[in-house]
């Protein structure tokens, strides 16, 4: 497994990885979230075009996960990350993290965040593993601020949902 920057070509496999990961929310009833769209090929685009896309691939150089980001206030924001079902438990999730770290850190930005569901296993406690920490709603800068209360809008607060934060120092 490497990873490198994404291409227009891996974008409709980005799509087919977002829609096999969200396969597994299906088993604790979050059927919205798995049945949810993947983002669309302009918006990933838009990613790519930026140089906050990156994909981890297989021997054969096929996308197998992926990072989307974007700059929040201080922080580089992992807007997505999706590892296909098919390659899970394999720390791709955290190389891919580890990745997008070390690039932030050339930006000179202090610090990576995200948000993400508080009790799936894969996501908040997955998040605490690899060195994030939970936001209190005080803490929030003003652009998680938005992220969360869109997400909201949209519904995703029908579970519960925190953002995070992980210095780079």
């Amino acid at each position: 497994m490497r990873i490198r920057a994404a291409t227009a070509d891996d974008l409709p496999e980005l799509q087919k990885i977002e829609i096999a990961a969200g396969e597994p929310f299906r088993t604790l009833g979050m059927i919205e979230i798995a049945d949810d769209d993947p983002p669309s090929l302009d918006v990933l685009d838009q990613y790519r075009r930026a140089g906050r896309a990156w994909v981890a691939v297989d021997d054969d150089d096929n996308p197998i996960a992926y990072v989307i980001s974007t700059q929040a206030d201080d922080t580089e924001h992992i807007s997505q990350i999706s590892v296909h079902p098919d390659f899970a438990h394999r720390r791709i999730g955290k190389a891919l993290i580890d990745h997008l770290a070390e690039w932030t850190r050339t930006t000179g930005m202090p610090a990576l965040s995200l948000t993400t569901f508080l009790e799936v296993p894969w996501n908040a406690p997955y998040y605490e593993r690899l060195g994030f920490r939970r936001l209190r709603d005080d803490e929030l800068t003003p652009d998680l601020y938005k992220i969360r209360a869109h997400e909201s809008e949209v519904g995703l607060d029908r579970w519960p949902r925190i953002a995070m934060r992980r210095e780079l120092v």
